[in-house]
């Protein structure tokens, strides 16, 4: 198996050479391999993905049975458009 380095990483993902760091830590990339103090990223790894962006957003029920009103219109402009 071939293997690339943590800037060679970085620069085929487009992120920092800590962020590789960090993932390497975390052993988010499959096939990562440590040699000593170095750690040895396979070349056909793929970026893993973004972590914080699979939680569900969770929408708060109280928010959505409030009626709302456009608040850029004064009380005048609305009596107006009620006719």
């Amino acid at each position: 198996m071939d293997y690339i380095s943590i800037a060679e990483a970085a620069a085929k993902w487009g992120i920092t050479r800590r962020r590789v760091q960090v993932l390497c830590n975390q052993g988010r990339i499959p096939g990562l391999t440590k040699f000593g103090k170095a750690w040895a990223i396979p070349r056909d790894a793929e970026k893993p993905g973004d972590a914080r962006k699979t939680k569900p957003i969770v929408k708060d029920a109280f928010f959505e049975d409030i009626p709302h009103s456009d608040s850029n219109k004064s009380d005048s402009e609305e009596k107006l458009h009620e006719d």
